[in-house]
């Protein structure tokens, strides 16, 4: 890895009945991308709720952490194909 600046990072949680969505946004004026980055900080949100909720759901877990779309960078604009 290498160092990166970053301009910011958003993470958002919505909440249902029986799972917690997280996402991250991450900003740089670099031309390398920041999937590592946005990667991290939702595994650091989803592990932050599950030791949030161990106490009433001992079998929780995370599930499905993965890039969604990037924009910009040397391959420019990707997005995840739908069910993929």
């Amino acid at each position: 890895c290498h160092p990166v600046a970053l301009h910011g990072v958003d993470v958002d949680l919505e909440v249902a009945d029986d799972a917690v969505e997280i996402t991250a946004a991450v900003r740089t004026a670099d031309r390398t991308g920041v999937e590592m980055e946005a990667l991290s900080a939702v595994a650091a949100a989803a592990l932050t709720v599950v030791d949030m909720v161990k106490a009433v759901d001992k079998g929780a877990t995370i599930t499905d952490v993965r890039v969604e779309e990037k924009a910009g960078g040397r391959s420019g604009t990707w997005r995840r194909a739908a069910g993929q």
